[in-house]
């Protein structure tokens, strides 16, 4: 088995998720056959710097010997027991060990295995607490509120309360009605004002239909700081608080996705704290294991889950699960991970990185095609425009951010693009020599594509 063998076989056999398989099947892939710290390394040996935390998942790093050690003690005692009508000891430490990390007073675990499913169990939940509690009273509740360019995830239920019409339009017969609340993209909402103006008017529209509609909510739903998939679209400060304050006002439940933002990506262990939010259902995933194996969880509040206890007869049982819910081999790797977390003070180390990157990024906007660049935490957006002023972006035809992407990847960093915006995702462990050589290479990646297209002139 060589390289070109695996590449045949990877375009004939494997149907990559988001990715349009005749652009991919023209190039040549990226094959990664292992990993070493913040370092991807392909079946030919070249390494990559994982700017990307593969898929925002990464925390300790690639091939942690103690993330390795706790996998092969668990595995050596069993890797699988069903969680319906049994328990297993993984499963218990880390349900306890995430009620005492959550903010306020979420308490009930129920796990899956990804985000998207993470969502979809919130949902359902939401919907049902309100019939549990009276049928009658609530029957008109089962509506779901998001924001405008929301990511929520790719099931039918999670992409029913989406937003981003690219991803989700062509399921738009299978879905379930959504309310759209707006965004506040400052970068966009000039005409409002600044970003406090922004943020004002999108509160002032989300309380009207609020005030109109809230007899027909069941919940609304939001990604706590950060729109990750809609392109790292950064909210302005206390937006997230005057939404929950909104949703205890008219009876809703707030449920936070902490998917992407969770476990340290912000600079906290999750967004919400920041704002010193206590969402009634908190859904989480991604770095949960610290980038090792599936697992999700949605946690709730006692008050949720005392309105689903009852007798068999009454049939207020939350029938919903998979049949690796709990898995012991995943939940012993989230117990280590959050154990390393806090041994290694990893939340403060990625504050102070997160200081010193926003002072390298600034170098960026030394580029014409600059037009915004947004971070939170270990969370960056890099948006790419036409003309700063009037803030076109690129046509896919004009193929200006992909090629910055495949420039990035031939120089030795792999990041991934979201429509007109680069985005890193370093892992969180990363040191600050390697946050340099990110930025340089994207900042030499988007100069040598703006000369290469005649945006700028070549240097001299």
């Amino acid at each position: 088995m060589n390289s070109q063998d695996l590449e045949q076989w990877d375009k004939e056999y494997v149907w990559h998720p988001f990715t349009q398989m005749k652009t991919y099947r023209e190039s040549k892939p990226l094959i990664i056959e292992r990993g070493e710290g913040s370092y991807l390394i392909d079946v030919d040996g070249k390494r990559y710097l994982d700017g990307y935390a593969s898929l925002w998942v990464n925390v300790h790093g690639h091939n942690e010997p103690e993330l390795n050690g706790a996998l092969i003690e668990q595995v050596n005692k069993v890797a699988h027991s069903t969680l319906l009508g049994s328990a297993n000891v993984p499963s218990i430490l880390l349900a306890k060990k995430l009620a005492e990390i959550t903010p306020g007073s979420l308490s009930k675990v129920f796990y899956s295995d990804t985000g998207s499913a993470a969502v979809e169990i919130a949902l359902k939940v939401a919907y049902q607490y309100w019939q549990n509690i009276d049928p009658v009273k609530h029957r008109n509740k089962n509506k779901f509120v998001s924001l405008d360019e929301a990511y929520h995830g790719d099931t039918v239920g999670a992409v029913s309360v989406g937003g981003m019409d690219l991803f989700h339009r062509i399921f738009k017969p299978l879905l379930f009605q959504r309310i759209s609340a707006p965004s506040p993209y400052a970068y966009h909402m000039t005409e409002y004002g600044d970003p406090e103006a922004v943020k004002n008017h999108c509160l002032k529209e989300l309380e009207t239909l609020l005030q109109e509609q809230s007899e027909e909510i069941a919940g609304l739903i939001i990604e706590p700081l950060v729109q990750g998939a809609a392109g790292i679209i950064t909210h302005p400060h206390g937006f997230l608080k005057e939404v929950g304050q909104l949703c205890k006002k008219y009876n809703i439940l707030l449920i936070c996705d902490e998917v992407a933002v969770g476990f340290g990506r912000t600079g906290t262990m999750f967004a919400c704290e920041q704002e010193d939010v206590v969402p009634d259902i908190m859904c989480m995933g991604k770095g949960i294991t610290g980038g090792y194996m599936p697992l999700a969880a949605t946690i709730m509040n006692e008050q949720i889950f005392q309105s689903f206890l009852g007798e068999r007869e009454e049939h207020k049982t939350f029938y919903h699960g998979h049949t690796y819910t709990g898995n012991q081999l995943a939940c012993a790797l989230a117990l280590k991970n959050i154990e390393l977390m806090e041994s290694r003070n990893l939340i403060k180390d990625i504050q102070k990185k997160s200081k010193y990157l926003s002072q390298r990024l600034q170098a960026l906007y030394e580029l014409p095609i600059v037009g915004d660049i947004r971070q939170r935490g270990f969370m960056i957006g890099v948006e790419i425009v036409k003309d700063r002023q009037t803030k076109e972006t690129f046509t896919l035809q004009e193929n200006v951010v992909s090629e910055i992407i495949h420039t990035a990847r031939e120089n030795g960093l792999i990041i991934r693009e979201l429509g007109p915006v680069i985005t890193m995702m370093p892992i969180l462990s990363m040191s600050e020599k390697e946050l340099d050589f990110m930025v340089e290479t994207v900042y030499r990646a988007i100069q040598e594509v703006s000369i290469h297209k005649g945006l700028i002139p070549a240097a001299n």
